[in-house]
């Protein structure tokens, strides 16, 4: 009786091996490319109370108002205090107004924040329009430095006629500050650096 060649089988195994690394390597790639995705897909519809940038005011002006409260939040690992400094505001549908917001170093040294936001209800997000902020912008303090951040917006007209937006009579504007990591040195950083200690030495 003949022995079967174990030539088959082993061909199976590396298949089976070369499928399970590009399945590896297909999953990676999708974790890279889901947070862009996300991000603007929350940008564009809103989802999860995102809110939308633009770069020209409203048109239009409505006599409806929606009452607009600020909130003010710090990741753990950020020495800072950041607040509202703007109280709950009232304004008209396609209105521009601006609210501000103060960050305060209390670390002992220098640190660098980042914010993200969102708005609440979440269907207000696709109404909520800025024109101008702080979010994902690098913002660097020193010890014991504080920084006025304003925000400058407008909520869209549409959001009197639509089926969930115009039963919305308060949106909460929510900011979030969290740490940034410090920046690798670059190699002309280092060798001034190495410089500089040679001549103190």
């Amino acid at each position: 009786m003949t022995q079967s060649s174990p030539r088959p089988q082993s061909s199976r195994h590396r298949l089976v091996a070369v499928l399970c690394l590009t399945g590896v390597c297909a999953m990676v790639g999708l974790a890279y490319a889901s947070v862009p995705l996300y991000r603007l897909f929350c940008q564009v519809t809103g989802f999860g109370g995102t809110t939308q940038r633009v770069v020209a005011a409203s048109p239009t002006v409505l006599d409806r108002t929606v009452t607009v409260r600020f909130d003010a939040n710090v990741a753990p690992g950020l020495p800072w205090e950041f607040e509202a400094i703007t109280k709950p505001m009232t304004v008209k549908l396609g209105e521009t107004a601006v609210a501000s917001y103060r960050a305060t170093n209390k670390g002992t040294t220098s640190t660098v924040g980042t914010a993200a936001y969102n708005v609440v209800p979440d269907q207000a997000g696709v109404f909520f329009n800025k024109l101008a902020c702080f979010c994902f912008t690098e913002q660097p303090l020193a010890a014991g430095e504080s920084a006025e951040l304003p925000v400058q917006f407008f909520v869209d007209p549409a959001m009197a006629t639509d089926r969930d937006g115009r039963r919305v009579q308060e949106i909460t504007l929510s900011y979030t500050f969290f740490p940034v990591a410090a920046a690798k040195k670059g190699v002309a950083e280092r060798n001034a650096d190495a410089k500089g200690r040679g001549k103190g030495s």
